[in-house]
């Protein structure tokens, strides 16, 4: 089915200013467009890496009355983003205080040099080296 294709990944987040800042000051993306809902007291913000037309992006939801953190949950795993120098690129992560549960290197039974940082709101974000 080639007329289908992957258009966003909707992540809920606690507070959208802290979220748009690490994925786009952090991670390199752009805010694509962002609308408030009064109605629905909620904001959407689209960040990404390219045009929506052509590249998948993420969706940040931000409920404004949701005073707790969400629960992620067990089924969510993460999303995945490719780097070209992983070392370098986590330094200058932690240097912002990013929480790296788990530090670059080979992953397990393979050679692939992968990482785990998380989100403001705790949501893993994998980072895998491409040169």
């Amino acid at each position: 089915m080639s007329e289908f294709r992957l258009l966003h990944t909707m992540l809920r987040v606690l507070d959208l200013e802290k979220s748009l800042d690490f994925y786009t000051r952090l991670l390199g993306m752009k805010l694509l467009r962002r609308n408030d809902y009064e109605g629905g007291r909620f904001t959407l913000a689209f960040v990404g890496y390219g045009d929506e037309s052509d590249t998948a992006v993420l969706e940040l939801t931000h409920n404004w009355d949701q005073k707790e953190p969400y629960e992620i949950g067990t089924a969510y795993g993460h999303i995945a983003l490719g780097v070209p120098d992983i070392y370098a690129t986590c330094e200058k992560l932690a240097a912002e205080g990013v929480k790296i549960p788990r530090p670059p290197g080979p992953m397990k039974h393979g050679t692939t040099v992968i990482a785990f940082i998380e989100d403001p709101d705790g949501y893993k974000v994998e980072l895998i080296e491409r040169k």
